[in-house]
């Protein structure tokens, strides 16, 4: 037995090994053919190919573990995978047995059986688990119910020999149904491990992660083993009944029988005679014996010997004492095992034995319940198969079909529409969704429109706090700003004023985010900032005072940069500041625009009492400056290519000549060129001076 267990365990081992393998190579390829279906199927049915050839000898039958491969190859690789394995195991172990004679007695079932577990488990990956793969229960389960249905076959294909049908059932079904079970579990096992899939615990399942199907499928499981289980404990005790109530019949029969011979006048002799010349082939053996001495004058089948022992007699008496109607149980110690026996008398003198062994009373009850065991497992089985399969169709698939709808819709899709009419439930259920779907889109297009509406005014306002005159109370200056969002409302802005008669302050910033809330931010840092500039303080300072400000109460964790120069009209001297902002774009009378690198401090709003530094840029007459904000070289085309402030630079020095108002709108033009279809993900913010000095106006050409 030990030697027969260890060499089970190899070769099922040895399975799971070619499985994990074959598995390992299989999973690398993502497109797989026919052709490499096929070889699958070839190398699990040269595997039960080569289990029929080297069986593991059990008190002389032959254990193998033959139908994992079609199994496994079905299950977990392909459908034509294991209809290919198993043809070829099932076909070959037909044919040694018919003309080799290895396993003749068992050969067809063996053959059917290997050929069904292929065609049951490419059924099974196709319309069960619909290209996934089984849990390991469920695999074990399978595995177990194909050798059931391999024993079964076993006995409804040997019924003209059913002593050796019954005897080789007896003997082969626990080990082969255990290990086959057991591989099939394993090599479902090792393939879910190998590809990464998270199985879901069949004891302690998450709820919320498990598709009902495979809920269903459990306590389906639970209850056909419920249902199995209660149904052969009744069977096993109508069969124990029944065994006991034809051999209690029988002995009454038998001792009516040979009662009526002394009761028609016969003697002793006669009756004695009588026995001798019977031969009970239903069972159950005859004895007469003389009370006195516990001589056995004469038996149905000679097997008691010539004198039964006193204590022998003693234990009948006290049972058939204890026995109204002469039927008891006993144990003899010239028989050995237990009987049932039934005794009469047919004078003081001479009792009639008539009696069967327990043992051969049970038997046919062993065979029995042997046999209806496995078809009860099989005939469950199918239902539990069947049923999974009517709810799969009926129930899951069409909640799938939902579920596919549904996410469609809450991915953003209003348009799709839920149709799914098998049944008065689904065509509710698909009736309810879409009129809920068309509510929905109605209440957004409301909302979308007030949304509008107010982004609009938003817009508006937001627009009106930037200054639109550029015609400026002196001649020193030429000016021109723009502001283009991203969105209804931006966080960037641009701003100027005068400080006093003489000097002038020119703001641009950016602050992060977009939209609403960018916007709101804005607000506040524009209005900070010229109520801070009217104090007269240097640009450092001011920008400190600024960001001081904005930092109190700024739970958002928003920051701007933020560009300033304050100009004096009568020097030309621009003292300037840098809080992250960008680069400006300075270009001198006659010559080119190109960035001035100036000092930068931290953005403001970020901490508070940063330091910020001064520099000076002193501006004669025809000196232009431009500033900008980060969505002017940040802007993006369909290759995801960055405007750059190399194509800036460029493009404002093919504008120099022209008018600030010219240089700008040009300027935004060409962004937009640039970009093509790409969305503006960036506010755009535009600046731009000329200084002009005490000279005369001349105005550049248009």
């Amino acid at each position: 037995m030990g030697i027969m267990i260890l060499k089970m365990t190899g070769v099922t081992l040895l399975y799971v090994a070619i499985t994990a393998g074959l598995w390992y190579f299989w999973n690398k390829k993502p497109n797989r053919g026919t052709g490499a279906k096929l070889l699958i199927g070839l190398i699990f049915g040269a595997c039960s190919v080569a289990a029929n050839h080297f069986g593991i000898v059990y008190e002389n039958s032959i254990l193998n573990v033959r139908d994992i491969g079609p199994l496994a190859a079905g299950l977990l690789f392909s459908p034509l995978s294991g209809i290919v394995s198993g043809l070829i195991g099932g076909v070959e172990r037909y044919l040694i047995g018919e003309y080799l004679g290895i396993g003749s007695f068992t050969r067809v079932a063996c053959g059917m059986s290997t050929v069904l577990a292929g065609l049951l488990s490419a059924m099974l990956h196709r319309w069960l688990y619909r290209e996934k793969k089984p849990a390991a229960p469920f695999a074990f389960f399978l595995g177990a119910v194909m050798e059931v249905f391999h024993m079964y076959a076993i006995l409804i294909t040997n019924r003209d020999d059913l002593y050796t049908s019954y005897s080789v059932v007896k003997l082969i079904a626990a080990p082969m149904i255990l290990f086959t079970a057991l591989g099939t579990a394993l090599c479902a096992f090792a393939v879910l491990k190998l590809s990464g899939s998270r199985s879901i615990s069949f004891l302690k399942p998450q709820w919320e992660d498990t598709p009902i199907a495979v809920l269903f499928q459990r306590r389906l499981m639970i209850v056909t083993i419920a249902l199995f289980v209660v149904t052969m404990s009744m069977n096993y005790n109508l069969a124990t009944q029944t065994a006991e109530f034809s051999a209690a019949n029988t002995l009454i029969l038998m001792d009516y029988e040979n009662m009526a011979v002394f009761d028609a006048g016969g003697s002793i002799d006669d009756l004695r005679d009588h026995l001798e010349e019977q031969n009970y082939s239903n069972g159950g053996y005859v004895a007469l014996i003389d009370a006195v001495d516990g001589r056995v004058l004469a038996d149905s089948t000679l097997l008691l010997g010539t004198y039964m022992p006193m204590d022998d007699l003693e234990t009948l008496t006290l049972k058939e004492e204890a026995h109204e109607d002469h039927l008891f149980y006993c144990q003899l110690l010239s028989l050995g095992d237990e009987i049932l026996c039934h005794t009469s008398h047919p004078s003081e003198r001479y009792w009639l034995l008539c009696f069967d062994y327990t043992t051969s009373i049970y038997t046919e009850r062993e065979n029995q319940m042997l046999e209806n065991t496995l078809s009860n497992i099989l005939v469950f089985t199918v239902l539990y198969l069947l049923i999974n399969l009517l709810v799969d169709g009926l129930v899951v698939r069409n909640l799938g079909r939902v579920n596919k709808s549904l996410n469609r819709i809450t991915g953003g899709n209003l348009d799709e529409e839920v149709w799914v009419r098998t049944s008065s439930e689904f065509s509710a259920l698909s009736d309810d969704i879409n009129k809920t779907v068309t509510a929905l889109r109605g209440y957004i297009s409301a909302a979308e429109k007030r949304m509008e509406e107010e982004l609009k005014l938003a817009a508006d306002i937001q627009d009106s706090a930037l200054p639109k005159n550029f015609s400026l109370p002196t001649d020193s200056i030429e000016l021109y700003a723009l502001m283009t969002p991203a969105k209804h409302v931006g966080g960037d802005f641009y701003d100027f004023f005068f400080i006093d008669k003489d000097t002038l302050c020119l703001v641009i910033a950016d602050v992060s985010g977009k939209g609403v809330p960018a916007s709101l931010f804005m607000m506040r840092a524009k209005t900070a900032i010229k109520n801070y500039a009217a104090l007269g303080s240097r640009p450092s300072a001011l920008l400190a005072s600024v960001n001081n400000t904005l930092c109190d109460g700024n739970d958002m964790g928003m920051f701007v940069t933020v560009w300033i120069g304050i100009l004096d009209l009568n020097t030309g001297v621009m003292q300037c500041a840098n809080a992250g902002h960008e680069y400006p774009v300075l270009m001198r009378a006659g010559g080119e625009y190109e960035l001035f690198r100036d000092k930068h401090g931290l953005v403001l709003a970020a901490m508070e009492d940063i330091p910020m530094k001064d520099y000076e840029i002193p501006l004669n007459s025809g000196d232009k400056l431009f500033v900008y904000t980060d969505g002017v070289p940040e802007a993006i085309n369909e290759k995801e290519e960055a405007y750059g402030t190399r194509r800036l630079t460029d493009r404002l020095n093919v504008l120099k000549n022209r008018s600030q108002e010219r240089i700008l709108t040009g300027t935004l033009q060409d962004i937009r060129n640039f970009a093509g279809k790409a969305e503006q993900f960036d506010d755009i913010t535009m600046l731009g001076l000329t200084f002009l000095g005490h000279a005369p106006n001349q105005r550049p050409e248009e």
